[in-house]
């Protein structure tokens, strides 16, 4: 069956790869035929100021790499490092269609596009997600997974306040 877009950028740390990292994923392989994702670089994730620990690069690398090939994109995408919130975006020798985002990364999407007008590059679609809620119907976040409110399927861990 053909995709909407022949190849779609999604970009992400993926630190403890939860169903919210999934259901983005998901989404980019039912629009896009070939998926660029995007790693967050240790180098970019300590700039970050994350306020919790992250898995280094190849732990991250290997839990994503794993989590595509399980669900059968194998020949479909390709990761590499994020060194920058931009990525492969402004790259003239990438032709990318559309990024796929959550509702926390839309504002970098339209910093990417006003550089790609600068550079006389076609403005890419944005595939808006939304972000996917845990029990508790907060997002479910990488932060509070390693605080252990929530699992990766964004199940209470810790006793809710009344």
């Amino acid at each position: 069956m053909k995709k909407q877009f022949k190849t779609v950028a999604v970009g992400g740390t993926f630190d403890e790869l939860h169903k919210g990292h999934m259901t983005l994923l998901k989404k980019a392989f039912q629009v896009g035929e070939h998926v660029l994702v995007g790693l967050s670089s240790d180098e970019f994730v300590a700039k970050m100021n994350k306020p919790h620990k992250t898995a280094s690069y190849a732990e991250r690398l290997e839990e994503l790499a794993s989590f595509l090939e399980k669900n059968g994109y194998k020949s479909r995408f390709e990761i590499s490092p994020l060194h920058d919130s931009y990525g492969l975006t402004l790259n003239k020798d990438r032709l990318i269609d559309a990024l796929i985002v959550s509702q926390e990364t839309v504002k970098i999407c339209k910093t990417i596009n006003q550089k790609r007008a600068e550079t006389n590059l076609p403005p890419l679609n944005l595939i808006k997600i939304r972000l996917v809620p845990a029990d508790n119907k907060k997002p479910i976040s990488t932060t509070r997974i390693r605080a252990n409110e929530i699992d990766k399927n964004g199940h209470n861990i810790l006793p809710t306040k009344k």
